[in-house]
């Protein structure tokens, strides 16, 4: 079995802080269980008084809300934090943003903050380092999009769009892309400003992802079409709608490793495969008998809120509001494993070259799962509230985990 090593970061909401959790924590195995009870006198009767044995106390219930496996907490934040990202180049950085207008860049070994990032009108839920590292991006739900030089901690640049919806940074070119509630796709180069748009009927740009090759960038909107842009003659190759495409708004989007397939979720309930050559919908991945967790509607449908594929076999990961994580086999497009939590799942993330996948949900845990079996190999908690959004440290020698969580405590390591 794989060995999960790689590090996450997560956010909560309602909480303000970031917390970093060591994936390496060894759980009890058989042997250690056995040895725990053998002090246990299975042949007690027992007395009528303690009808209570058994049953977790009080003082034990507070005891497990209160489990915190993680190695640091990142508390500069005072509202709930919404995003984050490290930076890819040595992965020793982190940017988060969260509901005080602010973005912070911190570093993830003891928590010290580089950058504040300050100016904002808004929450800021949009914040990633550029291919390099060098620069960062923040933006808020207002639309104000500001770049900022990590080097010398400076602001290079500020653009301002209507209500932001998503943010990304070009795999190999200091060039930014935004989606916005008004359909428009907007990219540019940094710090010189050069604009191009991508425009759409009048429907919200709910989610995007720029193809590893650079050429294209793939777009879902809220009326459930999906389209293929040519970023540089900004012409829609490919556009998926009707029937082929979605029946509600698309709320998430993956690529695999060479971007010659995507795929694509919406608030319908269903996961479409999309070749981004032909432009045809070659798959379609759904789950019966789910439905919203909490939800008073009977005819709601359950959300698909992540997608995701492995990189070193041929499955993808499913994500549902119900609390189920769907694993598909590519090939034959069958469901492999339904891995169910408690709570509705929020993001997943295949770790970079494991059959692992993990999984933060509204419950506030982190989960690490064996989509091979389906296993569930670790469960970590820390948070007391909904985790908003997490990601991995992809080098091994940093065995931590970081978590947005909106406690007021403080960062501390254990």
């Amino acid at each position: 079995m794989d060995n999960p090593e790689e590090n996450a970061i997560e956010l909560h909401g309602d909480e303000e802080i970031i917390e970093v959790i060591d994936l390496n924590d060894s759980e009890p195995g058989p042997d250690d269980l056995a040895d725990d009870l053998g002090d246990v006198d299975f042949e007690d009767p027992g007395n009528p008084e303690d009808d209570n044995e058994g049953w977790e106390t009080e003082d034990e219930m507070e005891a497990e809300a209160e489990q915190d496996d993680s190695e640091l907490t990142f508390s500069k934040h005072t509202g709930s934090v919404f995003c984050v990202s490290l930076d890819p180049a040595t992965n020793s950085l982190a940017v988060t943003g969260g509901e005080d207008d602010k973005a912070y860049v911190w570093r993830v070994s003891d928590g010290e903050v580089l950058l504040e990032c300050t100016g904002h009108k808004d929450s800021v839920t949009c914040a990633m380092f550029s291919h390099d590292s060098s620069l960062v991006a923040s933006g808020d739900m207002s639309g104000l999009i500001k770049v900022w030089k990590v080097e010398t901690k400076e602001e290079i640049w500020s653009f301002e769009v209507g209500d932001l919806e998503w943010l990304e940074w070009h795999p190999c070119a200091p060039v930014l892309l935004a989606g916005t509630n008004d359909g428009n796709v907007w990219m540019w180069k940094i710090p010189a400003g050069d604009c191009k748009t991508f425009e759409s009927p009048a429907c919200q740009a709910t989610s995007g992802k720029v193809l590893p090759d650079g050429k294209r960038a793939v777009v879902g909107y809220e009326d459930g079409t999906v389209r293929v842009w040519d970023l540089k003659h900004g012409n829609a190759i490919h556009v998926i709608k009707g029937q082929d495409g979605h029946q509600g708004a698309l709320t998430c989007l993956a690529c695999n490793k060479d971007g010659s397939l995507v795929l694509t979720g919406s608030v319908d309930g269903c996961a479409k495969l999309i070749n981004t050559t032909t432009g045809k919908v070659v798959g379609v991945f759904t789950v019966e008998g789910g439905k919203a967790k909490g939800s008073k509607d009977e005819e709601e449908s359950n959300s698909v809120e992540s997608v995701g594929f492995c990189n070193i076999l041929p499955l993808i990961a499913v994500a549902f509001l119900d609390g189920t994580l769907a694993i598909f086999d590519l090939s034959t497009q069958v469901l492999r494993h339904r891995c169910q939590h408690e709570a509705g799942i929020v993001h997943l993330q295949w770790e970079e070259s494991s059959s692992v996948v993990s999984t933060c949900s509204l419950d506030g845990a982190l989960r690490l799962w064996d989509a091979r079996s389906g296993s569930l190999l670790s469960e970590y908690h820390g948070h007391t509230a909904e985790i908003l959004d997490f990601t991995f440290n992809r080098y091994e020698c940093l065995q931590i985990t970081l978590v947005l969580l909106q406690d007021t405590c403080g960062w501390g390591r254990k």
